[in-house]
């Protein structure tokens, strides 16, 4: 196989994942998972990526199954966690949740571990994403319960523990070390280790 050949079965292999999901959400979208649905999924994948191109998505070609499956459980655990603390605070009606706009800074960079770090965030009921600054890698959150600093540090610290939990599932073996060395420089410099599993400081 020639070289120019072998990329472009690479470059097929990679975007493979995305074009599985547009033909999975084909097929949620009208509610059928039948071979009509599936053919006729395939197809308007195909009429998507092909007048609608945008820069390919670079991914890091890794995927830990362990790791994902902890992600996935972990996320379902916190969404009903959020939910209940979110109805609680709905409910207690002798003090105002108190709220706030948050700024987080990432430490990975990369688009998809972004993106991915967003949509938990926003997922997860009490917060939800309200702006993106791509160039400097920050989320800005809305989120409820916070009534001092930090409450606010607090809710960092959580999104960067996703971010974590995310690069672990399947950020590339040069991100996880990148982040690794952040977060030692972090233990040095703050003088303490993280206080719970879901701090930014979650080990990997």
């Amino acid at each position: 196989m020639s070289p120019s050949r072998r990329s472009q079965v690479g470059f097929f292999l990679q975007q493979l994942p995305f074009f599985v999901v547009l033909v999975a959400l084909w097929m949620l979208l009208w509610g059928q998972f039948t071979w009509l649905a599936f053919v006729t999924g395939i197809l308007a994948a195909v009429f998507v990526t092909r007048v609608f191109r945008l820069p390919p998505v670079d991914l890091s070609g890794r995927l830990n199954l362990w790791y994902g499956l902890v992600f996935v459980v972990t996320f379902f655990a916190a969404v009903v966690r959020g939910s209940l603390v979110v109805a609680w605070q709905v409910l207690d009606f002798r003090r105002p949740p108190g709220a706030a706009i948050i700024a987080v800074p990432l430490r990975v960079d990369d688009d998809v571990i972004m993106a991915h770090t967003a949509v938990t965030a926003s997922l997860i009921p009490g917060s939800l994403i309200v702006d993106v600054d791509r160039e400097g890698r920050t989320l800005f959150l809305h989120t409820i319960g916070v009534r001092s600093d930090a409450d606010a540090e607090h809710q960092r610290r959580v999104v960067l523990g996703w971010e974590a939990r995310i690069t672990r599932a399947v950020g590339s073996r040069a991100q996880l070390a990148d982040l690794r060395r952040q977060i030692a420089d972090a233990d040095d410099h703050a003088h303490r280790a993280a206080e719970t599993p879901r701090d930014g400081r979650t080990p990997i």
